[in-house]
């Protein structure tokens, strides 16, 4: 038996030309399923690899407009071809403009419909098979691209990043408020195979405690008092892709237990229904604080930490990598000033000193806020209880020697103090450290 073309989704409330369209498409070498209206597409999109919709555009509820509009939201790849009786000509120039495929009349020609969705069908193969490629060459430069860095520790994090990104592990990120634990997850989503698939972001501090049992597992008509339609819940709606808890030791004690069973079943069942719901999805949470003291102080489901804890990922504080500084300072300065076109303002030594000199508490998100301002010609503006204003005039020598003191105290920080590990991320001679150690008044521990 020949493998079929694709499968077609139909969408049609006329269950007569819905039966004549399947059985037309089903002799014409396709595979098809069949909605009745268009609420019943995400279901089917959630268990079903579908190549194609093909949708009636004019339905009670949903039109298929609405249905198109929704579908490029959120898988912008999938061919959407929609049918009508009407011949509405704006109608049809407003589908295309919307990213439909194609655009058929009724009475359709069978043997049009046929080569329009073979062709849908074809560019859609061809569209995943080109995300897999790009998924295979993303390589480093995938990784790089999005959190830059050369510092030790970032090189370190790139390398731990490109270990994982397909690895069948649940991933917690630790990292300080502004490392940029968010964005080391969209990498991970966005450099995997997954990329193509959604990802959804949950910050677990902001949902009420109320609604967040539904706002993830979803609910159905009439579950509660004001549940008026089905919702999708956000791990169902996840499917294929990546779900990011931000602020994971806020969630709530009462919610753990069930997301514990959702992440070992990979299955949810929505509020109100006996229907367990199987989804594919990769579990990325992150955390500022420990969540090994919630665990002991009764805040936080030891099971559910192990469980979210399939690979940890520590993110090094600026202050770790400070050589790291003067780069993304000037990346973030130069791209504010060209998005009002300006030139970005001359980063003179002085300035580079006192960017060396903060303690960027705030991290790379404090750095950020600070660089855009300089982009935008407003001067230097660090924090008063950090920085009362530029340092004094200062030598050459002096500078150096700061530099090469902040190079050495992260390394040695990197190492947990360990002289030997040292040597290899500074790549210089035993002796020459201990000159440079002795000289500037480094001690063996850095604290």
């Amino acid at each position: 038996m020949n493998e079929p073309i694709g499968t077609v989704l139909i969408v049609d409330d006329d269950q007569t030309l819905l039966r004549a369209l399947s059985q037309w498409l089903g002799l014409s070498g396709f595979r098809t399923l069949t909605a009745s209206n268009a609420e019943a597409v995400p279901d089917l999109l959630h268990t079903q690899a579908i190549d194609a919709v093909l949708t009636d555009v004019r339905m009670p509820g949903q039109s298929g407009i609405d249905l198109l509009r929704t579908l490029r939201d959120t898988l912008p790849d999938l061919p959407v071809v929609l049918l009508t009786g009407h011949g509405d000509v704006p109608l049809a120039v407003e589908a295309l403009k919307l990213g439909a495929f194609d655009f058929l009349t009724k009475p359709h020609d069978p043997e049009r419909l046929s080569a329009t969705l073979r062709n849908a069908c074809t560019q859609h193969a061809l569209t995943r098979r080109l995300h897999t490629a790009e998924a295979r060459l993303a390589g480093l430069d995938c990784v790089a691209t999005r959190i830059p860095g050369r510092s030790p520790p970032m090189l370190k994090l790139h390398d731990e990043i490109r270990a994982v990104l397909d690895a069948p592990l649940d991933i917690l990120i630790r990292g300080e408020t502004g490392t940029g634990k968010e964005v080391v997850a969209r990498t991970l989503h966005e450099c995997s195979a997954r990329r193509d698939k959604p990802f959804v972001a949950i910050n677990c501090a902001a949902i009420p405690h109320e609604i967040f049992e539904s706002e993830l597992f979803g609910h159905e008509a009439g579950a509660f008092t004001g549940a008026r339609m089905k919702r999708i819940g956000k791990f169902e709606f996840a499917d294929g892709g990546t779900v990011f808890l931000d602020e994971v030791e806020s969630m709530p004690l009462d919610a753990q237990a069930k997301v514990l069973r959702v992440l070992q079943e990979r299955a949810v069942e929505r509020i109100g229904s006996n229907r367990v719901v199987a989804v594919d999805m990769r579990i990325i949470s992150a955390t500022k604080l420990s969540l090994k003291t919630a665990v002991e102080q009764g805040r936080f489901r030891e099971d559910l930490y192990y469980r979210l804890a399939g690979y940890e990922i520590c993110i090094p504080p600026l202050r770790q990598r400070s050589d790291d500084i003067v780069l993304l300072f000037t990346q973030f300065a130069s791209a504010c000033a060209e998005r009002v076109g300006r030139r970005p303002p001359e980063l003179t030594p002085a300035l580079v000193a006192a960017l060396l000199d903060h303690t960027w508490l705030g991290n790379v998100r404090e750095l950020k806020s600070v660089a855009e301002r300089f982009g935008l010609g407003l001067g230097l503006q660090i924090q008063p209880e950090d920085a009362t204003g530029l340092p004094e005039r200062r030598s050459l020598d002096a500078m150096l020697e700061d530099y090469e003191r902040n190079l050495i105290m992260a390394a040695l920080r990197q190492s947990d103090g360990s002289v030997a590990q040292a040597l290899d991320i500074l790549d210089v001679p035993r002796r020459t450290l201990n000159e440079k150690m002795r000289r500037l008044g480094i001690e063996r521990d850095p604290g």
